[in-house]
């Protein structure tokens, strides 16, 4: 059973925007004002929903509603994307009767298209009339793309002030290399908590969750990871250890999300969980980490279940990490690899062989350089993934 913040609604219309007869705009509404607060992409061209919730929420860290579409990502289209968006506001928030700076916008799909604002009309008495009657689920559904599976993840604290619940749903398989958050992800809270504090928490786990995934090394641009923090358990967030607490929950929450985005990959079928440690700062092992993880190489000997560790090794090089190279460890499946140098004497093939069969592969390099890590998940590149984005728009 899923574990619901007190004091939201939840609608879903099927517009059309790309397949008919299929729930592609979403809707979830506080009853009360909520706290609010965002972290957004920084790809230089920013699509029109992020701009305009970025807009709303740095003249009001306030807000009612998040408001989702698939099949138009509303992105690179001018003046008439940013009206067009404006418009859709009024819509869901005439349905829902709200004002329309109460609802942040977020939408997915193919850059360059205006939105089909006809379908948008027909949309929003659908929306109307489901609200309240449609589950976190169908929501959740409603944002996916070219995801096989909805993403929702619940958590429940217990504070002092009484129990305090999380929600959170994303969407996104392929177009990951977050530099915020991803593509698109929605956290709700029935807690209570200052827009400072809960804008605190949401980049604190962006940036321990969705900051730290990669599929194929592109950074969309309609990332956009919102939240809201409506208050209606009655409980507080008012001393150090609650807010802690909410902290760790909304990251483990996110932490989880995002393992089920690398999951999904386009056609992918394992998870890298790629971690350095031993590096002269967590920036460096992040250059490290990440020069793993989006290489082609790397990610198709995963695929192909080859311990490959070269690739490895020479995408660690051209990182920019600064190491000595004789001082660097590489485990992969906790079986030692590489070391001063060179590789271990033992038969490495046959060793790694069960490891590279899990869906799950742990690479574990240390540089001995310093104190900095990082960890990041990464998919590998499989035929699939290339066929599902040839054919991304027939």
């Amino acid at each position: 059973m899923t574990i619901i913040p007190k004091g939201y609604r939840f609608a879903v219309a099927a517009a059309g925007f790309k397949r008919p007869d299929r729930n592609d705009l979403g809707l979830i509404v506080s009853d009360v004002q909520a706290a609010a607060a965002g972290v957004f992409t920084k790809n230089r061209f920013q699509a029109a929903p992020v701009l305009t919730c970025r807009a709303l929420l740095a003249a009001r860290p306030y807000a009612r509603a998040l408001m989702a579409n698939s099949g138009q990502a509303n992105a690179c289209t001018g003046e008439e994307g940013l009206g067009n968006c404006r418009a859709t506001l009024k819509l869901a928030a005439d349905q829902a009767g709200l004002a329309p700076e109460d609802v942040l916008p977020a939408s997915t799909g193919v850059i360059g298209a205006q939105l089909k604002m006809d379908k948008w009309e027909v949309a929003a008495p659908q929306l109307g009339a489901s609200l309240g009657h449609a589950a976190p689920s169908d929501v959740a559904k409603a944002m996916m793309t070219t995801d096989t599976f909805p993403k929702l993840v619940t958590r429940s604290l217990d504070l002092p002030g009484g129990e305090v619940r999380v929600l959170g749903m994303c969407k996104g398989a392929g177009m990951i290399s977050p530099n915020m958050a991803t593509l698109l992800a929605f956290v709700i809270t029935d807690a209570g908590i200052e827009p400072e504090a809960w804008r605190g928490v949401l980049s604190h786990a962006a940036n321990r969750s969705f900051n730290a995934l990669t599929v194929d090394g592109d950074t969309s641009t309609n990332d956009s990871l919102i939240g809201l923090a409506n208050g209606a358990s009655g409980v507080t967030i008012g001393d150090a250890k609650s807010l802690r607490q909410l902290r760790n929950a909304v990251t483990s929450l996110c932490q989880e999300l995002a393992y089920r985005i690398v999951q999904d990959a386009e056609g992918g079928t394992k998870v890298a969980h790629i971690s350095v440690k031993g590096a002269k700062s967590p920036a460096q092992a992040e250059l490290a980490a990440r020069a793993v993880g989006t290489s082609p190489l790397v990610k198709t000997a995963l695929f192909g279940c080859d311990p490959n560790w070269g690739r490895i090794i020479a995408a660690l090089g051209r990182s920019g990490a600064d190491f000595e190279p004789d001082a660097v460890e590489l485990r992969i499946g906790g079986v030692l690899v590489f070391e001063k140098g060179q590789p271990a004497p033992e038969d490495l093939d046959a060793l790694l062989a069960p490891s590279m069969r899990h869906q799950d592969v742990e690479i574990a390099l240390d540089l001995h350089a310093g104190h900095g890590a990082f960890t990041l998940l990464a998919s590998d590149l499989s035929k699939r993934y290339v066929e599902i984005n040839a054919d991304y728009r027939t």
